[in-house]
């Protein structure tokens, strides 16, 4: 469940299971105000300094990002509150997200929820979908799937793709709404038109989520999308997607199929995939395919296994071992 950003990049967060919910699976930056030009200290600091809440919020996101100084969370803040205090959303936005993930500060979710709700209430739709996560996991206030499912809604409807996902995700679930799959695959596929790979990623989760007792047809659903990810460079899709062919879910089992979407995360860096690729040379599973090249190879085994134990792997430092007895 659950990108996040600081008001200049506008980054949703989100916090579901299957979605991003609160904007943040991918660290969240921070939204800077594009209504003023100023890109540097100097340009924005007058302005700021005579209360212009647009170069004030502009400020906030220099310091925190880092962007062309020194990284200082407590001048963020700073500035941040100065804008969000005299109402400018993006900074209210900004600081809660300060608030959610403790930069600079306690981490402090009543906080994080009663800036999110400054910003909810005059309509940036990020912070729409924040506090609809909040509400949906009981961050900072009682869990309320209706008021989770209201504020995903308005954060939706402004084509908002993680709030899209994660109203998805609710009417999939029937949390807050009576189970509706047909509104579930509305929801789906208004965030796939507008998200990018992790969104995909995470519209292929609702299917599935990693439960044993997924129907068939659900998926063949989950793969779709975990396909439209992976084939936009998304690792978790890639690996998801190969144990799927691995395993037989939703599809025949395919190890050739397998092997290629574990190289295809293995070569992104993923040590998990480096692991599995790293069994399947020492194992020969796939050696069928010969275009592949899959059947056993110490060599390529061992060379998978290096680079995932030197992520810290530990299954691969273990078969690095077994291979020497070998």
């Amino acid at each position: 469940m659950k990108s996040f950003s600081l008001i200049a990049l506008i980054s949703p967060y989100i916090l579901m299971v299957a979605c991003t919910q609160k904007i943040s699976s991918n660290l969240p930056t921070s939204v800077k105000d594009n209504t003023v030009s100023c890109q540097t200290i100097s340009s924005c600091s007058k302005a700021a300094e005579q209360g212009n809440t647009a170069a004030q919020n502009s400020l906030g996101w220099i310091y925190g990002t880092g962007h062309g100084v020194a990284q200082d969370y407590t001048k963020a803040l700073f500035w941040y509150r100065k804008a969000a205090e005299r109402g400018n959303p993006k900074a209210q936005y900004n600081l809660g997200t300060m608030y959610s993930e403790g930069r600079g500060i306690t981490k402090n979710n009543v906080q994080a929820l009663f800036w999110y709700r400054k910003a909810a209430e005059q309509g940036l739709a990020v912070a729409q979908n924040n506090l609809g996560a909040m509400y949906q996991n009981g961050e900072g206030i009682a869990q309320d799937y209706t008021q989770a499912i209201l504020w995903y809604r308005k954060a939706a409807e402004q084509g908002n793709a993680d709030a899209q996902c994660n109203l998805a995700t609710m009417y999939h679930n029937g949390e807050g709404v009576t189970q509706d799959d047909t509104q579930a695959t509305f929801w789906a596929h208004k965030a796939a038109e507008r998200g990018n790979a992790q969104t995909l990623y995470n519209i292929g989760q609702i299917y599935w989520n990693g439960n044993d007792y997924v129907e068939d047809s659900e998926y063949q659903q989950a793969m779709f999308w975990f396909r439209k990810a992976a084939e936009q460079g998304n690792i978790d899709a890639q690996k998801t997607l190969g144990f799927m062919y691995e395993d037989g879910r939703g599809v025949a089992k395919d190890e050739a199929q397998a092997v290629f979407w574990y190289r295809k995360a293995a070569e992104q860096g993923d040590a998990g995939a480096q692991s599995d690729l790293c069994w399947k040379y020492y194992t020969g599973h796939g050696e069928y395919d010969t275009e592949l090249g899959v059947g056993k190879d110490y060599t390529q085994a061992a060379f998978w296994c290096r680079k995932a134990a030197a992520q810290g792997d530990t299954d691969a430092k273990q078969k690095l071992d077994e291979m020497k007895v070998k």
